[in-house]
């Protein structure tokens, strides 16, 4: 008992342990404070990370009020061109006084409800589907109208052209391929069976007359967009001349014959087929159709060289 006193009384008295014991003491109230500090740290980081992704979904929340305000107006404006008609949404109550409490309220007058917004989609498939109807129509309608015209020559697209350029075609010994100019912004290439008849040399940059409304067909592979009109026997081929002053894109012309030619001659009704054998040189070497001559009007008319009474095709 007396030597743990001794003891006791020789560590209070020793300033080495008191300091240790200060120390000690200091570094368990240094070691509490920094726990603390390391919470309010991580309470604070995930506040800031909450309010980077507040403010994150509150742009993206801005952004997709824009986008449904402007599908709304879309919407409002697809209704009105198809003639839905727009109802008002009714203003909002006033707050009623306190000294009118003890009066009933008016009821509001009861407001249709608008007809259901079509989908936008859907919307563009009945007009497409509109649209589709009317050309068909249009498409029928002109039909009729081409059955009921007469089959002459007025619906032959003829014009003045102007051969640029002539080779021979790749695949096919008796045909040409040339590019014609007949009054458009490019000019068309046309496939002729005139090389047995026609030198080379005298197909580059020479006046024609040229059928422009054929349909479109291959000839060994190359597109033909029209045909060079030629007086024409089994032995003898010449290409009619236009009159002196005709231009590319002058259109042949027949007198006591009204009409605009077709867009496209429809090759089940054999329109060409019909007129082609009316048309034939006269004793003059002139181009006539029924006696009436291939005409550009003010310029003059169109003739072969030598050939008379032949046929042109």
């Amino acid at each position: 008992m007396f030597v743990v006193q001794s003891l006791r009384k020789m560590a209070t008295s020793n300033p080495v342990l008191n300091r240790l014991e200060q120390r000690a003491s200091e570094a368990d109230q240094v070691i509490v404070y920094l726990k603390q500090q390391v919470a309010l740290l991580k309470e604070k980081a995930i506040l800031q990370a909450s309010l980077r992704e507040e403010k994150k979904l509150r742009v993206e929340n801005a952004k997709l009020k824009k986008e449904i305000e402007e599908l709304k107006d879309h919407l409002v404006r697809k209704e009105v061109k198809n003639g839905v008609k727009q109802v008002g949404v009714p203003a909002s109550t006033p707050a009623v006084s306190s000294s009118a409490t003890s009066q009933p309220a008016a009821q509001p007058a009861p407001v249709k409800p608008a007809p259901p917004a079509p989908k936008v989609g859907g919307e563009e498939k009945k007009k497409e589907k509109t649209e589709k109807k009317g050309e068909k129509k249009e498409k029928k309608s002109a039909a009729v109208v081409d059955d009921s015209r007469p089959v002459d020559v007025s619906r032959l697209d003829m014009r003045v052209g102007c051969i640029i350029s002539a080779k021979k075609h790749p695949d096919a010994d008796s045909l040409y391929v040339e590019e014609v100019d007949v009054g458009e912004a490019i000019p068309r290439t046309v496939v002729s069976g005139l090389v047995k008849h026609i030198p080379i040399e005298q197909m580059q940059k020479r006046m024609a007359v040229l059928l422009c409304n054929l349909k479109p067909a291959k000839m060994r592979g190359v597109l033909s967009q029209a045909m060079v009109m030629c007086a024409s026997s089994p032995e003898k081929v010449e290409i009619l001349d236009p009159p002196s002053g005709a231009v590319p894109g002058d259109r042949i012309t027949f007198r006591g014959i009204p009409g605009e030619p077709d867009k496209e001659l429809n090759p089940k009704k054999k329109t060409w087929e019909q007129i082609q054998p009316d048309l034939l040189t006269n004793e003059d070497c002139v181009a006539m159709y029924k006696g009436v001559p291939f005409e550009v009007n003010g310029k003059g008319v169109c003739k072969a060289q030598t050939m008379s009474r032949s046929s042109i095709k």
